[in-house]
């Protein structure tokens, strides 16, 4: 571990600034803390906390999702997109309430043994919800210590052991700590140290932050291309789960076909999702959520 110069301002800085959001409050169950995890992967809180509100009112606790189909999830998801996620989040609750009776782990290899979890997912459960001390390292934590200490725009496209390693040293020593720490900088990448616009007139490290001491050099890395989404079979899986998740039952193929005019491209999209085990094709001909 090494001496962390940023630890002070930037705790006293997410002490001022920090949103009240509800997964963050006092006495949250680690059930509410992992679906937050598991949403805000890729989606954005503003869209993430009605979808939580409503996922935290059906299904309180783990054993609630289990007792219902996987379709159910995968229609309670709604358009946060990435529905694999919903489908990961049933498995889980299954797996918890078989496993664990019913109450998420707090160790942190059995967090990461539950369906679709993964390092970060782990790492965050084990402190948001059981204040352990873990680096969580998430695309805005990445990016914060790739500009502060590292000096560069961007981090790597996916986490390198490298780090890994410096947010390890970057740890505070004391739990609690660490868990404030992990969440401050967390907040500080989503709220000023953003990806395109960085507020850097109201960073609280600014005078210690590399890549401003080198004067914001550009980012020289492999190309950053953004997620195109019009006209991608995403778009097209997409629709094909919106008449599925308004149907109160099975539907037949006209009202898949209805939805994109290339059949192609709609019929590549419709085999994936059910490869996925989005999609139950049923034996006459018509099509519905994973029951």
């Amino acid at each position: 571990m090494i001496d962390n110069p940023y630890s002070t301002a930037v705790l006293a800085w997410y002490e001022r600034n920090a949103r009240d959001l509800p997964w963050r409050a006092d006495g949250a169950s680690p059930w509410s803390v992992l679906v937050s995890e598991v949403m805000l992967q890729q989606t954005p809180v503003v869209r993430v906390l009605p979808a939580w509100e409503a996922w935290m009112r059906r299904w309180p606790t783990p054993a609630d999702l289990a007792a219902e189909p996987s379709g159910e999830a995968v229609r309670m998801w709604n358009r946060l997109g990435y529905p694999r996620r919903a489908l990961n989040l049933h498995a889980c609750a299954r797996a918890i309430t078989e496993r664990h009776g019913g109450e998420v782990p707090r160790d942190h290899t059995e967090l990461l043994a539950l369906p679709g979890v993964g390092s970060y997912t782990a790492a965050a459960v084990a402190s948001f919800a059981y204040g352990q001390r873990h680096a969580v390292l998430d695309t805005n934590v990445r990016r914060v210590l790739a500009r502060a200490v590292t000096g560069v725009q961007y981090p790597p496209k996916a986490a390198t052991r490298g780090e890994t390693a410096l947010a390890e040293e970057l740890l505070p020593p004391d739990a609690p700590t660490a868990v404030r720490w992990s969440v401050a900088v967390m907040e500080l990448g989503a709220l000023v140290c953003t990806a395109r616009s960085p507020a850097c007139a109201d960073c609280p490290i600014a005078d210690r932050c590399a890549w401003r001491a080198a004067g914001h050099p550009a980012y020289d890395g492999p190309p950053r291309r953004g997620q195109r989404y019009a006209g991608t079979d995403r778009q097209v899986r997409g629709r094909l789960l919106a008449v599925l998740r308004a149907a109160p039952g099975p539907v037949d193929k006209p009202a898949l076909d209805a939805v994109w005019d290339e059949p192609v491209q709609r019929e590549r999209a419709l085999d994936a999702l059910i490869a996925d085990g989005l999609v139950d094709p049923l034996d006459d001909g018509r099509y519905a959520l994973p029951g």
